[in-house]
């Protein structure tokens, strides 16, 4: 059996590839606005990259050790970026549910949802590099 200490650093890389890909996949659709898929595409990797931030966020709760020192300011760091990635990630995800089910695709509110999601992935990126700096420069198992 898997212990649990190793549940967060294999539930994180859902939510960095989910996310990123996702806004990418929204770019492309601003871009090329005949292919409705790739907006499709961006919308479900947001909702599933925002349930698994979430996820990743508890088992890191639950299953990680406390830390002291530098390692510890670094996860405080860690921790509160991913809470203000799951955040912003909600809040993308809210905004795409509210203009698919109205299916008003073409107003302002989906350039905001956009910045959203680009703000979840920039954020996500910063909190996984604080996830990495942990595990490689102080060797600690996350």
């Amino acid at each position: 059996m898997i212990p649990l200490s190793h549940l967060h650093p294999m539930l994180v890389h859902f939510p960095i590839a989910l996310l990123l890909w996702g806004f990418i996949a929204d770019a492309a659709s601003m871009m090329f606005k005949k292919e409705s898929c790739l907006s499709k595409v961006g919308f479900y990797l947001l909702l599933i990259g925002a349930l698994t931030s979430l996820s990743a966020v508890l088992s890191g709760l639950l299953f990680t050790s406390e830390m002291q020192g530098a390692a510890g300011t670094i996860r405080e760091t860690h921790e509160l970026l991913a809470w203000m990635t799951v955040g912003t990630a909600m809040v993308a995800a809210a905004i795409r549910i509210y203009i698919v089910s109205q299916k008003k695709e073409a107003n302002g509110l989906k350039w905001v949802a956009f910045i959203v999601y680009g703000l979840a992935t920039i954020l996500v990126s910063i909190t996984g590099f604080y996830g990495g700096t942990l595990v490689y420069s102080f060797m600690m198992p996350l």
